[in-house]
């Protein structure tokens, strides 16, 4: 029997609600806003041909974080989704909230680049993972996690993976490139981002680049791949503040899903209170447009 949305919602939150009451004051889902809906907008179920990007924030502090993180996801549904700045043990959390309040099974695949206790938790001589995750619906195989010959101030890489969007194959790539006053090491990161992509023929690359448009380090990557913000284009980046939608709390474009062989239909940017980077979401051609208050969409 499959139950509908608001079924499923309800039985999820009644199950989180019994584990509160089992396992006390130390449950990891104490505190958190169970009786939450969704928003009406929201599809109920994975979107087969929608994909997103998400520099989840780390560190970053607050109630109920990853329980905000997931609703998040949730409310997009998107089949794919690659994660930046994303520790191993908050992932596993995020997909435990999908599966049992949201109904929403996502299978992961990891690039960490980092084992950092201090950041993401562990034992001192096991410390946590931290880096990219892609979260699909789909199986992935495949997998190639890379980091980059130089990080600047920190190790960086990025994470590919074959899967199904759309019914389809597609390399998806999820990378997180140096600290926005790194131009110079983002150039080197892009031209080895670049050369793997180069070789497929259809390829979807997410990521916080931390790089406007126009950013010259971004080049070979226009080159081989189109951005799904459709007024948004190297030529234009300094046209005006309308021209590209920001994506971060400091009103910046630095996150992309770049199309290499798929084009867009609509593009979306949700601002969230989980995280400084906004959630972007994109349907592929053949997808379904999905209204949402505080989305930007793009038209066809």
């Amino acid at each position: 029997m499959v139950l509908r949305r608001g079924a499923r919602w309800a039985a999820g939150a009644m199950a989180a609600l019994c584990m509160v009451l089992l396992l006390g004051p130390s449950a990891p889902t104490r505190g958190l806003p169970l009786a939450r809906p969704l928003p009406s907008d929201a599809p109920g179920e994975v979107v087969p041909d929608r994909v997103g990007t998400w520099n989840i924030c780390n560190p970053c502090g607050g109630s109920g974080l990853n329980f905000g993180r997931a609703r998040e996801i949730a409310t997009a549904a998107p089949q794919v989704i690659g994660l930046q700045e994303a520790c191993v043990r908050d992932v596993e959390e995020i997909r435990s909230y999908l599966a049992e309040v949201y109904g929403l099974l996502y299978r992961v695949e990891y690039g960490s680049v980092l084992r950092n206790w201090n950041r993401c938790g562990g034992l001192p001589w096991r410390p946590g993972g931290f880096g990219q995750a892609i979260l699909s619906a789909a199986p992935m195989t495949d997998r190639v996690s890379a980091e980059y010959p130089d990080g600047g101030s920190e190790e960086r890489g990025y994470l590919a993976v074959t899967t199904l969007v759309g019914g389809r194959p597609v390399r998806v790539f999820d990378t997180h490139l140096a600290e926005r006053r790194q131009g110079e090491v983002r150039t080197g990161q892009v031209e080895v981002l670049a050369t793997a992509v180069a070789r497929h023929d259809r390829a979807i690359v997410l990521g916080d680049f931390n790089a406007v448009p126009d950013a010259p380090e971004l080049g070979p990557m226009w080159a081989l791949a189109r951005d799904t913000d459709p007024g948004c284009r190297p030529s234009t980046a300094g046209a005006g503040a309308d021209a590209c939608t920001a994506t971060t709390d400091w009103n910046s474009k630095f996150d992309y899903v770049f199309l290499r062989g798929i084009t867009p239909r609509t593009h979306r940017v949700r601002p969230s209170p989980y995280s400084d980077h906004h959630l972007l979401h994109t349907d592929l051609n053949g997808g379904r447009a999905v209204a949402a208050g505080r989305d930007v969409p793009t038209g066809p």
